[in-house]
């Protein structure tokens, strides 16, 4: 059967190549170092005929599976499944990330051709219900069959995939869950699309230099230079993307201006035009809400949590009702503070959103002689790069070469090549630093390539890291905050997730676990960045190359707690209002009046706005957060007790790392995430440690 499928793999792919006449680098393994992609070769035009091409391919494949003669076992129906669809992941992988990181027009007309095409297709293998008795076959007798823990997890995540994606459902129900699905992939890039040309749309042109009263010099250079970039030479611009906007509300002295820009990023998305994504948002919800009841659940929720370790919405609810109080409270009393800093400058204002950043600055600096500005010399961004490089390599050996032989997709993007301390390869790591038009904000990890056996041979991962940091000026280079810092740590750790796998299938390995389970390794990363002794390995000044002084860290531990109130507060209002959305029974019409009830019964303080609102909230209608952005609490609770393991044993403890390693980073999905996690730590985690960071006790 197999040889049957290689056969019409390989006329489909014949055809298809004559017929297009082009050289497409998809339609075979890309003849590069470690079969990367071939960006030197990949052009816009070659993606749409991939996919084609690759759904035809995979179908081809899957009927062969669900057509096969032979009684269904583990073997010829659930580890063929996974064989299937190498080139339609092949091109997959690389137009998404590229979607993300390096968008054009074209690239999202591609999208929206495609999600249909995609939607349709996942569907077509879900419902077919002669797949489907195969699978149930299989399942239905799992324990007799002597599976490794590995092998039972693949069974029971393809099963559970089948009846969650509506196998069970009759032939009219199938119909409208292909619907529901069809539509919510194409609002889910709509959302998306709408806020990349929000952020790109705006500017803060500043043309009397008088207005950049309380910048620092850096930040003006870079308005600068970007105003230069965008055909303003001689004028200042800041934009929404995260290295622009936060430094000028943190710094600029012109209250006004600092209101512009705060809410040209507070109402993305909510114009009333044709970026706006108040309808979109409540028609996703709606369409969730459907799905998750056709499926027999309450709640789009329920659906969800299902799966993850909290398991159900009342858990969720529980663990950040176990923070908002505490949280509440400290915010409300960091909100005095700052308007009495406030008021002796002006008695008759109160503080608003626009004002937080810039007073927290002022106080920080106040109560701790310490501000962002006095930091980033030390922290260039290559430095705290090889910092990152350098906990991984004396924790567990690994070594970090830059291969400049790589095809890269954008100037910016450097590539590594990761071994072990013998030598031997482990994966390929892409970082792309910097802000620019073709990118989504904020920062992820993703991959070209997940790690798997095939054939008995190890199929090494393709990963990377992308972010939106400061970019470097003509007379410096880039050079982070603390928060910059921590956040290329996150991510490096959620590298090291998908480096690490050691797994035999592509669907359990790597990153593709619970939700609220993939934070733990990125988060516990964090803690090594702000360790005094790591820092006084990386942290040293870009021009002198002095390592930062013991009193400026001194001053970063004493202040690790400042404002820690507002920063837990907006995180769990965001959190909150993602499980409200996704609690809902009934369609709801009014984004606005849903969101501002919401707040209102949580008692949101009007100094604090969620981080983010519903209509720029692409983690959850964009991306796949959907009642899920607790999972960055959730795991904090898990990587807050994890280092407590590594501060008892030491904190660079071969051991300690091996086991961390062995349990946590390369198991990927393989088992029960908790099991996982007791097998490293000895016992479930306590809230204690978390409470106790965060100053919340």
């Amino acid at each position: 059967m197999r040889k049957a499928v290689c056969i019409l793999s390989g006329v489909l792919l014949l055809f298809m190549s004559c017929s297009h006449k082009i050289d497409n680098p998809f339609f075979s393994e890309f003849d590069t170092p470690f079969g990367t992609p071939a960006f030197d070769k990949i052009k816009d035009e070659h993606y749409l005929p991939a996919f084609k091409a690759g759904l035809e391919q995979d179908s081809l494949e899957v009927i062969a599976v669900a057509d096969n003669p032979a009684e269904p076992t583990f073997a010829n129906t659930i580890e063929a499944l996974e064989g299937t669809g190498e080139m339609l992941s092949r091109v997959s992988s690389v137009f998404y990330n590229m979607l993300e990181s390096n968008t054009n027009d074209s690239l999202q007309n591609i999208a929206k051709t495609v999600a249909p095409l995609l939607s349709k297709h996942s569907d077509d293998i879900l419902m077919n219900a002669k797949l489907f008795q195969r699978v149930k076959a299989v399942y239905d007798q799992k324990d007799q069959l002597g599976l490794n823990p590995e092998q039972m997890k693949l069974l029971e995540k393809n099963y559970k995939e089948f009846v969650r994606g509506g196998a069970n459902l009759d032939d009219s129900r199938k119909t409208e869950l292909r619907k529901i699905n069809e539509e919510l992939s194409v609002l889910s890039l709509k959302f998306g699309d709408n806020i990349l040309a929000e952020d790109n749309a705006f500017e803060l042109v500043i043309e009397n230099p008088s207005d950049l009263a309380g910048l620092p010099q850096s930040v003006i250079t870079a308005a600068s230079e970007t105003a230069t970039e965008r055909g303003k030479s001689g004028k200042w611009v800041f934009t929404l993307q995260a290295p622009s906007i936060w430094p000028f509300l943190q710094y600029s002295e012109r209250r006004d201006l600092r209101e512009k820009i705060f809410k040209a990023y507070a109402s993305r998305g909510n114009h009333d035009n044709d970026l706006d994504n108040k309808v979109i948002l409540t028609r996703i919800a709606a369409l969730r809400l459907q799905r998750a009841n056709l499926l027999g659940y309450a709640t789009h929720a329920d659906f969800i949590l299902e799966e993850n370790m909290a398991k159900n919405p009342a858990a969720v609810y529980n663990l950040l009702d176990q923070l908002w109080q505490p949280a509440l409270k400290r915010s409300q009393n960091e909100a005095k503070d700052l308007q009495k800093m406030l008021t002796k400058e002006a008695k008759n204002l109160r503080l608003k959103p626009w004002d937080w950043f810039y007073y927290t600055e002022k106080l920080r600096k106040e109560k701790y002689d310490l501000d962002d500005e006095a930091l980033r010399p030390y922290f260039d961004l290559e430095k705290v790069r090889n910092g990152a490089f350098d906990v991984a390599t004396k924790l567990w050996g690994i070594t970090f070469t830059e291969r400049t032989d790589i095809p890269k997709y954008h100037d910016d993007v450097k590539v590594f090549e990761v071994k072990e301390a013998d030598g031997s390869h482990i994966g390929i790591l892409y970082v792309d630093y910097f802000p620019r038009a073709s990118k989504g904000g904020g920062a992820w990890m993703s991959n070209f390539r997940e790690q798997k056996r095939k054939d008995g041979k190890n199929i090494a991962p393709i990963i990377v890291n992308v972010y939106n940091f400061t970019k470097p000026t003509s007379d410096k280079p880039s050079l982070l905050t603390l928060d910059e810092v921590e956040t290329l740590f996150h991510e490096f750790g959620h590298a090291l997730h998908g480096l690490f796998s050691n797994c035999s299938y592509k669907k359990i390995s790597g990153t593709n676990v619970s939700r609220d389970f993939v934070e733990v390794p990125s988060q516990i990363m964090e803690n090594w960045a702000t360790h005094p002794e790591v820092m006084k390995s990386y942290a040293k000044h870009y021009q002198t190359g002095e390592p930062i002084p013991d009193e400026l860290i001194e001053k970063i531990k004493k202040s690790e707690r400042f404002n820690m109130g507002f920063i837990s507060l907006e995180y769990l209002a965001a959190s909150i209002l993602d499980m409200n959305w996704h609690t809902i029974t009934q369609p709801e019409t009014d984004a606005i009046t849903f969101e501002d009830q919401a707040m209102a019964k949580i008692g949101l303080i009007p100094e604090i706005i969620p981080r983010y609102k519903s209509y720029y909230f692409r983690h959850i209608f964009a991306g796949g957060y959907s009642a899920g952005y607790y999972a960055y609490i959730w795991a904090e609770v898990l990587d807050a007790d994890a280092f407590q393991a590594f501060e008892e044993k030491g904190l660079f403890d071969q051991a300690t790392a091996k086991s961390f390693r062995d349990n946590i980073l390369s198991k990927g999905g393989a088992e029960d995430p908790m099991v996982l996690y007791k097998r490293f730590r000895g016992s479930e985690p306590k809230i204690d440690a978390l409470l106790e960071r965060r100053g919340l006790k």
